[in-house]
């Protein structure tokens, strides 16, 4: 009896199968992986979706970048911020824009893990974008800012 393949696990009708499989793909580090996890960032369940960030971010390849990046509005918080670690692994350039409009979300770790993955991609358009975060009414959010903005200015 043949192990089932992660490939077709991806189309399984349960959720827990596809992120099982999404998350084992990311394992292969296998660039041949990227289109099917590619297209499992649209599936409707956000631990496949999750799940599927973190593996192309293990991958580590560019070209998943621009895939991951629609991520970043995801409803899901905790979809936005796999997606934002995924890119800081990455350390996708093309991200800096939209990232920087994540400084912004309402969600307090969200703001905090688009300041980390700026000052981990290390573009120095994110300086002036993060300052703003110094006044932010959260110490967690304050103290997070000051550590790039210190690490972005090579301070």
């Amino acid at each position: 009896m043949t192990a089932p393949s992660p490939f077709k696990d991806l189309a399984d009708h349960r959720a827990a199968v596809r992120a099982a499989a999404a998350k084992a793909l990311g394992s292969s580090d296998s660039a041949q992986a990227l289109p099917a996890l590619i297209a499992v960032l649209g599936d409707e369940h956000s631990r496949v979706r999750i799940e599927a960030a973190h593996s192309l971010g293990k991958i580590g390849d560019e070209e998943a970048g621009p895939a991951l990046v629609p991520l970043l509005c995801d409803r899901d918080t905790g979809v936005r911020l796999a997606a934002m670690v995924a890119l800081g692994k990455i350390k996708d350039r093309s991200a800096v824009e939209p990232l920087i409009a994540c400084l912004h979300d309402r969600d307090l770790q969200v703001r905090i893990g688009a300041i980390e993955t700026l000052a981990v991609i290390g573009d120095g358009r994110a300086i002036g974008p993060i300052r703003t975060l110094l006044e932010d009414r959260f110490s967690d959010v304050r103290e997070s800012a000051q550590r790039a903005v210190a690490k972005l200015s090579g301070k």
